[in-house]
């Protein structure tokens, strides 16, 4: 059914190439149409390709969707403790940034900080995951004063 519907496309865009006269005519138009799909086809994959590549795999996009989906569907208790998340993150960067160029001469202040924050965050992201409504059903035990 496919190629008879590709058939008068590619009849009337290329003409067929002469075949031996021992063939007859069906054989020689089906040998003829193989051809002609595989290009138009691939063509097609790549204009797709293309279409979607600028479409749906732009980083931008793709960033700003995330963003969008965030922002409506995530509840205000959550992005608190994301916000907080972030400020372990920076406040972890700072130490190891000031231990890179300062030096790390009380390297036990320096440990201690750095896995003091590691630990918050670590933490919070289990309140995190706990307190996600999306997760309820799997922490059940929860006390509700977490929700």
């Amino acid at each position: 059914m496919v190629p008879s519907k590709r058939a008068p496309s590619s009849s009337s865009s290329t003409p067929t190439p002469s075949k031996p006269s021992s063939q007859s005519h069906s054989q020689s138009s089906s040998s003829a149409q193989q051809p002609t799909p595989k290009p138009s086809s691939a063509s097609s994959r790549t204009s797709t390709a293309l279409s979607s590549s600028s479409s749906s795999n732009d980083p931008r996009a793709i960033a700003a969707g995330l963003w969008k989906t965030y922002r409506e569907k995530t509840p205000q208790r959550v992005k608190l403790i994301d916000v907080f998340m972030g400020f372990l993150v920076v406040v972890g960067g700072l130490q190891f940034v000031y231990c890179v160029l300062v030096g790390n001469y009380p390297f036990n202040a320096f440990l201690s900080g750095f896995s003091a924050t590691v630990g918050q965050f670590v933490l919070t992201a289990s309140l995190r995951i706990q307190t996600n409504p999306e997760n309820k059903e799997e922490f059940r035990s929860v006390s509700h004063e977490r929700d």
